[in-house]
């Protein structure tokens, strides 16, 4: 019988972010809360976490000017640590500064079918949706089997992701299933004695196929009520400040029912009613309800309760910011710890990897 007190098992997790610079609030609550939660997690399941900045990724679409990458990378970290993502509990690191990365991906382009990656659903669209960039490069084409190297590489259990990242994971799955098919783990010395006894169990596969943990990802609207992204210009940044965010939020569209203060108006159908339901407390929401629908109060009121608890939520984590921002010394020394914590787990995987695929056979020396 187990016992009790036991400490939960540790299940690996991986995920990761492009640098496009400061993160609003799509990116906290569509990806950042819930990484801070799975960090923070002690039962039933505890997780070993490792979170990075994908800053190979923005080459992809941004590699004839790379100029902002740096920064961009910088501005994300701040914002990781300022959320809570804390280096004693998660590893995180930039994909750049472990190249091991870069190895597999090369490896695994060898056995990837062309196929594979042409189907992908977010390869024509971005073709299609991003105009005024040459997107013909075999680098673009190739993205997704470099972020299946990204998790494949610390053979996670888990990949914690929106559901419009499901069909990357499905690709990561897929490769791993076909590497396993042309590689074993080589035996040791032990096995080797196993076998010829004839007790040599079926070697486990050297890439586990990693399962989707989706994230709970409540709906956030932009300002103009669409999905909230940089590409629309509709965002409110985690790091916005407090006249900032009010100013957004009163420009921000609303139930079209309510075309005058009298019509009465339904938080289902406005984007506003959207952000009290993350943002705001039972009470406050119970009365933006009675005085929506009765046009007991105007969208003016409603948009500053909804202003008033997004800064409340946002403050301490801008407070957590700007002391990291006096202190640089201290985020460099996170990621190059990151980085060496990373790196060991993945020359782990790479030495399996080696080994199968007949590389490590005659000594570089």
């Amino acid at each position: 019988m187990a016992n009790s007190s036991s400490p939960a098992r540790r299940k690996r997790v991986l995920s990761g972010m492009r640098p496009t610079g400061k993160l609003h609030l799509g990116n906290y609550m569509g990806a950042l809360h819930n990484w801070v939660r799975l960090q923070n997690q002690t039962a039933p399941v505890q997780y070993e976490c490792y979170f990075f900045i994908a800053d190979w990724h923005a080459l992809t679409t941004d590699y004839a000017d790379p100029s902002a990458i740096a920064a961009n990378t910088r501005e994300v970290i701040l914002d990781y640590l300022a959320a809570g993502l804390d280096p004693e509990k998660s590893i995180l690191f930039v994909q750049s500064h472990v190249r091991q990365h870069a190895e597999f991906h090369l490896l695994l382009s060898m056995i990837t079918p062309l196929g594979w990656l042409e189907r992908v659903p977010t390869y024509k669209e971005q073709q299609e949706n991003i105009t005024g960039k040459d997107l013909s490069t075999y680098g673009f084409l190739g993205y997704p089997l470099l972020q299946a190297a990204d998790i494949l590489i610390y053979q996670p259990d888990f990949v914690p992701v929106g559901q419009d990242q499901a069909a990357h994971v499905e690709l990561t799955r897929e490769v791993a299933r076909r590497f396993n098919q042309f590689y074993k783990k080589q035996p040791t010395a032990s096995g080797q004695q196993s076998a010829s006894a004839g007790e040599a169990p079926e070697p486990e596969p050297i890439l586990p196929e990693p399962q989707v943990l989706l994230t709970p990802s409540p709906k956030l609207p932009g300002t103009d009520g669409r999905k909230m992204s940089k590409s629309y210009g509709n965002t409110i940044l985690l790091s916005d400040p407090e006249p900032e965010i009010r100013a957004k939020l009163k420009t921000m569209v609303t139930d079209p029912a309510r075309i005058r203060r009298k019509d009465p108006g339904n938080p289902d159908k406005c984007p506003v009613g959207d952000l009290h339901k993350i943002f705001s407390t039972q009470e406050t929401i119970a009365k933006v309800y009675e005085g929506c629908t009765t046009a007991g109060i105007g969208c003016i009121e409603c948009k500053t309760w909804a202003s008033d608890a997004i800064v409340q939520h946002v403050a301490p984590i801008q407070e957590r910011r700007a002391g990291l921002e006096q202190n640089p010394s201290l985020v460099r020394d996170i990621l190059d710890q990151g980085a060496r914590r990373a790196a060991a787990r993945a020359e782990q995987t790479m030495q399996e990897v080696r080994s199968a695929m007949g590389l490590n056979g005659v000594s570089a020396s």
